[in-house]
């Protein structure tokens, strides 16, 4: 018991108002959702080691760890993530790592934003330009968006994998914006978030096929 206090200091803060309050951190406040996880030290950084169940082989869904409590609509959301490729992961894996939010009771509606760590400095620019990449749960996947809005929810990222990426998502109403590595302007803008402006819901550690991902240092602001 005693890790999971220490983790809850460094791993994650929840502010209700202007400042920051401490939230206890312990497994009771996890729930995975066809993942595993574990909890890991890298490098001295304490961090959620998340893994997509192989035996879900759709793309886009709803695998993450869920953390209860967080019931998040408008506000800004930061953690650093750290991803790497599992030992098998199939060719098309990227390293797919992110957050869900406004995760409904069920875990069958959400919103998320991810990135891909190795199109982020590829020799493709085709590949480049689909570093980050925003879906909604279940009727947006990635290839739907892809097909009937090019370019609309992705975009290019100066990222790569096994390097610690710091994500910011800030979301009020129907829009949503992410940051990258403390930059000032979004490297994303979704201007129409699909499930629409008053949803609300969890926020999940999400991964995708072929991941090692590590999650560190999540904040919510509302």
């Amino acid at each position: 018991m005693k890790f999971f206090i220490v983790l809850a200091a460094n791993f994650l803060l929840v502010s209700l108002s202007t400042f920051a309050t401490e939230v206890n951190f312990s497994r009771a406040k996890l729930t995975a959702v066809d993942v595993s996880y574990s909890l890991e030290d890298i490098n001295g950084v304490k961090a959620i080691k998340v893994v997509k169940n192989p035996k879900v082989t759709k793309f886009d869904e709803p695998t993450f760890v869920r953390i209860q409590g967080t019931d998040f609509k408008d506000g800004t959301i930061e953690v650093k993530v750290l991803s790497r490729l599992l030992a098998d992961a199939p060719d098309f894996a990227r390293g797919f790592i992110g957050i869900a939010f406004r995760i409904n009771n069920e875990n069958s509606a959400f919103e998320s934003i991810y990135v891909r760590p190795t199109n982020g400095r590829s020799d493709d620019i085709k590949r480049r330009n689909h570093a980050t990449q925003y879906f909604s749960y279940p009727d947006f996947k990635f290839d739907r968006l892809r097909s009937e809005f090019p370019g609309r929810y992705e975009s290019p990222a100066d990222i790569g994998l096994n390097e610690w990426i710091q994500l910011k998502i800030v979301a009020t109403g129907q829009r949503a914006s992410l940051f990258i590595n403390n930059a000032d302007t979004p490297a994303l803008i979704v201007d129409e978030l699909k499930r629409g402006a008053d949803t609300t819901g969890a926020i999940g550690l999400w991964v995708d096929v072929g991941t090692d991902g590590y999650f560190s240092d999540l904040r919510v602001y509302r």
